[in-house]
């Protein structure tokens, strides 16, 4: 039989066989499951032995025999909270523990929150990381477009203006400059491509000049003729007009050039005649050119608006 040292005062205490305590144990289950027995004969002075002679009827009403240590020792166990669990300490180990077994409920929003901390740098990525990677190379590559056109030294050198820009704005980290830069050098290339006879707006519901007295001199007139831009097809095309008042630059079908008065009002006299005018071409804008050639003396300004 196994035996075991007590430190306080030396006694040999006997270690009850495995059998004895899984036996105590129930007893002390039966004791809990009847709480009405506990109240009353447990905390009360003195009555222990009927408690037991009780638990030993119970027992023997179901055909086990239990022997008075085993009693004994369930009583003892009961009133020393022996054989119930007692939580241990919040140490990290336990916290750990704890954490593993609610994984189910933490695990769904840590999930979610990994999924979507996932989708939005994707977003991110397609959505301004990869296009700012392709900013230097779009922009080299609308400048080749513009080059592979132009015949014109202006226009070339109008492309690299709007290239050197660009490339600032790539070094200084400035995508919207960057993008604004690669877009002004696609409508370049348009306009280069553009093909076009320029003449004076023909039709007898149409105006076909204004003049304009200028801010800066009230005694002085602005003579323009309203033009539009007329392809091989004869299709009236939208170019790119920058206005001499504003100083902005509108995409239009028809525009004011300024004309001497000579001019305007030859062309003037031509439409009162028949309500026609027979010499209504102006210039020619050949395809690589940057600015057409005039058959008429023109300073080159224009009107977008009158």
């Amino acid at each position: 039989m196994n035996t075991e040292l007590a430190a306080a005062d030396g006694v040999v205490h006997e270690r009850p066989p495995l059998d004895d305590v899984m036996l105590a144990m129930d007893v002390v289950d039966t004791l809990r499951r009847r709480e009405r027995l506990i109240e009353r004969e447990l905390d009360e002075t003195g009555r222990e032995e009927d408690l037991k002679s009780r638990l030993r009827r119970i027992y023997a009403q179901q055909g086990i025999e239990v022997p008075d240590h085993v009693i004994d020792q369930a009583v003892a166990a009961l009133k020393e909270d022996r054989f119930t669990y007692q939580a241990r300490g919040d140490g990290i180990a336990r916290r750990l523990a704890l954490l593993y077994v609610r994984r189910g409920r933490w695990g769904k929003w840590l999930g979610g929150g990994i999924a979507a901390a996932m989708l939005a740098s994707a977003v991110n990525y397609f959505a301004f990381v990869a296009p700012d990677k392709a900013l230097p190379g779009e922009l080299a590559a609308a400048h080749q477009s513009v080059l592979a056109i132009a015949q014109d030294d202006a226009a070339r050198r109008l492309a690299q203006r709007v290239v050197d820009n660009g490339e600032a704005a790539l070094d200084a980290k400035d995508s919207d400059a960057a993008r604004k830069a690669i877009a002004q050098l696609t409508q370049l290339e348009k306009q280069l491509a553009q093909a076009y006879v320029i003449q004076v707006v023909n039709r007898p519901d149409a105006r076909s000049g204004v003049w304009r007295i200028p801010d800066v001199n009230q005694d002085a007139r602005n003579y323009y003729l309203i033009v539009e831009a007329i392809d091989a097809s004869g299709e009236r095309l939208s170019v790119p007009v920058t206005s001499e008042e504003s100083g902005d630059t509108d995409v239009v079908t028809s525009w004011g050039l300024r004309v001497d008065e000579g001019t305007f009002d030859a062309v003037r006299r031509d439409k009162q005649d028949d309500g026609i005018i027979e010499n209504d071409r102006v210039g020619y804008k050949k395809r690589g050119h940057l600015e057409p050639d005039y058959d008429m003396p023109t300073s080159g300004g224009a009107i977008t608006r009158w």
